[in-house]
This record gives structure tokens, C-alpha cells and sequence, in this order.
């Protein structure tokens, strides 16, 4: 669960900074359905290589991250009941 609460953290960091709700645990369907949509945003090519901005070493380290964020939700979900939302931007 590191990297789903480090996920959340930074999340939460981003939400404080426009007053918006915090996301805290145990988590909801309607949360894991929002950290889901994140994570598809953020695997999506553009966000993933910032634009061509970075190398693609970095931009697999980014990958590699979120991908155990998933697998962490993933485990979450099981572990609570709650169902797992296909993440489609990640193989």
C-alpha cells in the first residue's frame, strides 16, 4: 500500500492547493473510481513523456510507478470488496 498512499498523498497535496476535498481511507467505490481516472490520465502518452519533455528512461520510472500504484489499488479493492475500474491506458 506504499505507493497507493504515496499516490493519495500527492493527490491530496494537489486538492488542498484548490480547496477541494481530500480523498482519505478507507476509500469508496466513488474514490477508487476517481484515483482509477487519475491514473488513465496519467498514463496517457502526453502526460506520461510531459510532452516529449523528458527521456524515456524517465518516463518508464514514471510508468513503472504508476503501475504499482495500480497494483496496489488493485489489491485494495480485493482486500475491501470494492470492484476494480479497468485502467486502459496501462498494458
Amino acid at each position: 500500500m506504499k505507493y497507493l498512499q504515496d499516490y493519495i498523498d500527492n493527490k491530496n497535496a494537489w486538492t488542498r492547493f484548490f480547496n477541494a476535498p481530500a480523498i482519505n481511507f478507507p476509500l469508496t467505490q466513488a474514490e477508487v473510481k476517481s484515483l482509477a481516472g487519475g491514473l488513465d490520465s496519467d498514463l496517457s502518452p502526453e502526460n506520461l513523456h510531459c510532452d516529449g519533455e523528458i527521456s524515456h528512461a524517465a518516463a518508464e520510472r514514471k510508468y513503472q510507478y504508476y503501475g504499482k500504484v495500480i497494483k496496489d489499488l488493485d489489491r485494495y479493492c480485493a482486500n475491501q470488496g470494492l470492484t476494480m475500474p479497468k485502467i486502459y491506458e496501462y498494458y
